[in-house]
């Protein structure tokens, strides 16, 4: 919930958890918060000074766990530093590449009096700024490009920063990709969009970026599912020329190296850009009608056909939406059938966490009470997370929570039918009476068994004053929009003879 504060907000989460198995719970959320990008500080319980390193009640060493997990960890040990400690703490958050911070604090720091005067607020951060002549260099490398491409990633772009990109690209006529589940961060109607580089990438997209011969990249941090396990562009010296703007130098070169590496601000260097012209409107506008073919779809095998309901939710929900999910096959469809505009907003791991949509969408109501809030869940990705319903119950949040179920771990049964037909195990489940637990948290909850009947229920669902839950009948034979469950099979069957006849 705070990793998604923050990465819906801007600003750091806070999250407070007991010492021990509190501080191994919220490991997740900091792992999280961390593959996001986004700014978030945990205060964690921990045993006495005076009994750290006898393995005491419930003892961690919080810097061992999680040194590696988070941006920075750090323990108080003396009441007068807490003021120091806090203000580092918020300032690392936020800066360079944001991130989670864990902050411990033993038994006796929380009696502890000091005479330390408290803080009074935040420091002011001003975002590191590009220079001129490193501009021009990027307006040279662009204007002698003949397929540029920009890919944009990170969740701290304020909205006069995404609308002076989006100026640019668009007064440039140069295409723009999205890194993995960043799709939010720029308009997806604007004639410049062409597609989001993540899971299940669509072949346009691997294209764009593989034959891309000058790749803009800002705010990206180029992970494994952006750049489909490393292959789209070779490592560590690319064939595409690269441009890689981030605000952390830890960043730049980390994975790739750039023709022209600029530690910038993404808000800063979009306002720098000025527009440049080139032979590539072909280019642009194949990539725009390729984004704009992958939402042609047929029918899907299922009661509940989640093409059809993601087209009814593109045309109810407001400019302003707030989508979110956890992990599993079913976030294909707020992934990659669901259009952003420049109000609206995803909060999706990056780290594949399931469980996560639930409390991103109850913290969307907390921050923006007005704005309408729709979880996207898989009915194993629900039960990670599903008593959180008292949280949004306790606290007055009121999400829509759509529940694909189907009975099955979807992705990992994918995965056992395209490696091992017909070899099902673990994979199956028996889920509870959805619509019963959703009501006693006091959510309205409703079983859609048939695709005709979601409109109206999903009406019912938005006008419910606490919140609503919708148990979505949904085959396992639709696990992909374009593969069924037994094609899936019936192809692993086949490759799997051919190889044993040869």
């Amino acid at each position: 919930m705070a990793a998604a504060w923050g990465k819906l907000t801007g600003q750091p989460g806070l999250c407070f958890v007991t010492r021990g198995p509190g501080a191994t719970n919220a490991a997740i959320g900091i792992h999280s918060a961390m593959q996001d990008s986004a700014p978030m500080i945990v205060f964690v319980g921990q045993v006495g000074t005076d009994m750290r390193g006898r393995e005491a009640f419930q003892e961690l060493d919080y810097r061992a766990v999680f040194g590696t997990m988070a941006k920075w960890a750090v323990e108080i040990d003396q009441a007068d530093r807490i003021p120091e400690i806090l203000s580092r703490a918020w300032t690392t958050a936020l800066t360079g590449r944001p991130g989670p911070v864990v902050v411990a604090l033993p038994e006796d720091m929380l009696t502890s009096l000091t005479a330390a005067a408290p803080l009074t607020g935040p420091v002011r951060l001003a975002e590191p700024a590009p220079d001129t002549a490193t501009m021009a260099e990027v307006r040279a490398m662009l204007s002698a490009a003949r397929r540029p491409l920009i890919l944009i990633g990170g969740c701290n772009w304020t909205g006069g920063g995404r609308a002076a990109l989006q100026g640019f690209a668009e007064g440039s006529d140069i295409p723009v990709v999205a890194a993995f589940r960043y799709q939010d961060q720029f308009d997806n109607f604007s004639p410049a969009y062409a597609g989001e580089a993540g899971v299940g990438m669509p072949a346009n997209v691997k294209r764009l970026l593989r034959e891309a011969d000058v790749i803009l990249a800002i705010n990206a941090r180029f992970g494994e599912m952006t750049t489909d396990g490393y292959t789209l562009l070779a490592v560590p010296v690319p064939g595409q020329k690269l441009i890689h703007v981030h605000a952390s130098d830890r960043e730049i070169g980390k994975v790739y190296r750039p023709v022209l590496g600029i530690q910038a601000g993404p808000n800063a260097f979009a306002a720098a850009l000025v527009p440049v012209t080139g032979d590539w409107a072909g280019w642009r506008a194949r990539a725009r009608a390729d984004w704009e073919a992958g939402f042609e779809l047929g029918p899907q095998p299922s009661p509940v056909d989640m093409g059809l309901v993601t087209a009814h939710l593109r045309e109810v929900l407001p400019e302003d939406a707030i989508l979110a999910n956890g992990a599993g096959n079913f976030t294909v469809w707020p992934n990659k059938f669901y259009k952003f505009g420049a109000r609206a907003r995803l909060l999706a791991p990056q780290s594949g966490a399931m469980g996560y949509g639930v409390p991103a969408a109850i913290a969307a109501k907390v921050a923006y009470p007005d704005r309408t809030a729709v979880c996207f869940a898989g009915d194993g990705d629900f039960q990670m997370t599903c008593q959180e319903l008292g949280t949004a119950m306790q606290a007055g949040a009121q999400p829509v929570i759509l529940i694909l179920n189907n009975g099955t771990y979807g992705t990992i049964r994918a995965h056992q039918e395209r490696n091992f037909p017909a070899r099902v195990s673990g994979t199956d489940l028996q889920n509870p009476d959805f619509v019963l637990l959703a009501q006693s948290y006091g959510f309205h909850a409703e079983r859609v068994e048939r695709t005709e009947d979601f409109p109206a229920a999903f009406a019912r669902a938005r006008a419910s004053r606490t919140g609503a839950v919708l148990d979505l009948a949904i085959s396992a034979e639709a696990l992909t929009p374009r593969q069924t469950l037994s094609q899936m099979r019936d192809a692993a069957l086949a490759k799997k003879d051919r190889t044993e006849n040869q």
